[in-house]
């Protein structure tokens, strides 16, 4: 993600990349910035967030597998500078979880089931986009994701339980992501899917975005405000 965020930057004009921080580089020499794009570790990101809110910088991050700790710090940030955090900053995904909010509020008892495909070296499981996704569909049928989802099953786990959020995970190859979300009922059954194919993608977004939120005043911001839907 590092080398394509600098392979875009390079051609766009909006753009002056002002420094590119990795594992072994570090924020005291970083000059005044007007937006930081994070896409690192949970440790790499509470850096990059303290360096923001100590220098009020805008901060657009897709580092997954954050603690509840960092979330709320990520809340807390957004009371002095712009956040803007996603799971994935495919365009494509953010229409796609707009669609799945309108499809379970619409069929509130229908079961859902998420399936995420990546490459086998992905670390995290389920992927990130999927826990969103099933934390958007919670919240639109008012549900408390924590009490409904169902990371894995296994064994004699008894019968599917009304409002359960179940998860399905996938690893092999070069695969750069695959998430769907499937709806189903008795005699029908609805499928949102969403296929990445190049990397370039998330890239892209997230420049899309950062381009949007500097500047704007300080607050919690999503990908639905840069499409403005």
């Amino acid at each position: 993600m590092g080398r394509a965020l600098q392979d875009l930057l390079h051609d766009d004009a909006r753009f002056e990349l002002a420094a590119a921080i990795g594992a072994s580089s570090g924020w005291r020499s970083v000059r005044k910035l007007d937006v930081v794009v994070d896409f690192s570790s949970p440790a790499g990101f509470s850096a990059a967030l303290a360096h923001c809110v100590a220098h009020r910088v805008a901060l657009v991050s897709g580092t997954t597998g954050l603690e509840d700790a960092q979330r709320n710090g990520l809340a807390e940030a957004a009371r002095t500078i712009p956040v803007l955090h996603a799971a994935n900053f495919s365009l494509g995904i953010a229409v796609l979880t707009r669609a799945l909010r309108e499809a379970a509020a619409a069929l509130p008892d229908w079961d859902l089931e998420i399936i995420e495909v990546h490459h086998a070296r992905k670390i995290d499981a389920p992927s990130g986009t999927a826990l969103a996704l099933g934390r958007a569909a919670a919240e639109a049928r008012n549900n408390k994701f924590d009490e409904l989802a169902v990371l894995s099953r296994e064994g004699q786990v008894g019968m599917r339980s009304q409002g359960a959020i179940g998860f399905a995970t996938i690893r092999a190859g070069d695969i750069v992501g695959e998430h769907t979300a499937m709806l189903a009922a008795s005699g029908e059954r609805l499928e949102l899917s969403h296929r990445a194919t190049d990397r370039g993608i998330f890239a892209r977004g997230a420049i899309a975005a950062a381009a949007w939120l500097a500047g704007k005043p300080a607050g919690t911001y999503s990908l639905d405000d840069v499409l403005m839907l």
